[in-house]
């Protein structure tokens, strides 16, 4: 499947070489998502899983911030209104985009900026490289609007990225985690001056996209599956995926590149 094309409704998308670059369009009001982009965003990333012409994404801001989170008007407003078969539609649908997003097997940077807040926090965990501002500010919010902190997964992931208690802290209270805080937890990998994030995330994710891509979609993953496995369980499946990717031509090439002593030049086959 191609996707290169790709034609988007409800975000901004385009292409820069190997690399897609994702921006939620409405600057104006920090970003926020609504039902649609939601829906087109989710649809978006389970096609990502068939493609073959993307080789990383990178989920940037736009308009000095990130994501604030789900609409105040456009989706806290209906849902006041929906019974609890409609509201569980809504949700399972929102758990939906960030399981698309770890089993898409392309890697996602995510270029922060600002606000990143509720599900724009979400976004930004459920990737897999986090670049961000000394701006930016990010919060799991949920408490504040009267919710439990445990949304689209919060409760699983967070905690395996910053800790338990840290994680416990941010979640039961809503309050944002500076850049600061978020670098030092292992929340973001690197701060970057505003002036430059889009530049370095792009930068970083045309290294990843020039391949070896079945190998980078093989450590996605493994990464995500590895989690309930017990130790022998995953060496024996990592032992499984190394022999598949032994396989491919690219090894061969990394082997014949090492050989010439040149930089070996990957096709993802």
């Amino acid at each position: 499947m191609k996707l290169a094309d790709y034609k988007a409704e409800n975000f901004i998308f385009e292409m820069q070489g190997k690399v897609a670059v994702l921006k939620l369009n409405r600057p104006e009001r920090k970003n926020p998502l609504t039902f649609e982009s939601y829906a087109e965003l989710r649809d978006f990333f389970r096609k990502l899983a068939y493609a073959d012409d993307i080789g990383a994404v990178v989920f940037a801001s736009n308009g000095d911030n990130f994501c604030s989170g789900g609409d105040v008007h456009d989706i806290i407003a209906p849902l006041i209104k929906k019974d609890m078969k409609g509201l569980l539609e809504f949700t399972r649908m929102t758990g939906d985009l960030v399981k698309a997003m770890i089993k898409c097997g392309v890697p996602i940077i995510t270029a922060i900026d600002g606000v990143c807040v509720g599900a724009g926090a979400m976004i930004a965990l459920a990737s897999d490289i986090r670049f961000a501002t000394p701006e930016a500010k990010t919060a799991f919010l949920f408490t504040r609007v009267g919710l439990a902190g445990c949304d689209m997964g919060a409760c699983a992931l967070l905690p395996r990225m910053i800790g338990q208690g840290r994680a416990s802290e941010l979640l039961f209270t809503g309050r944002s985690m500076s850049a600061d805080e978020g670098e030092r937890w292992g929340f973001y990998n690197k701060i970057i001056p505003s002036s430059g994030l889009l530049d370095e995330a792009l930068k970083f994710a045309q290294r990843i996209a020039s391949g070896p891509n079945f190998g980078h979609m093989m450590t996605k993953t493994m990464l995500a599956q590895e989690w309930d496995m017990s130790l022998d369980s995953a060496i024996e499946a990592e032992a499984q995926t190394q022999a598949i990717c032994m396989q491919t031509k690219d090894f061969g090439r990394a082997y014949e590149a090492f050989v010439a002593k040149e930089r070996p030049e990957f096709k993802g086959d």
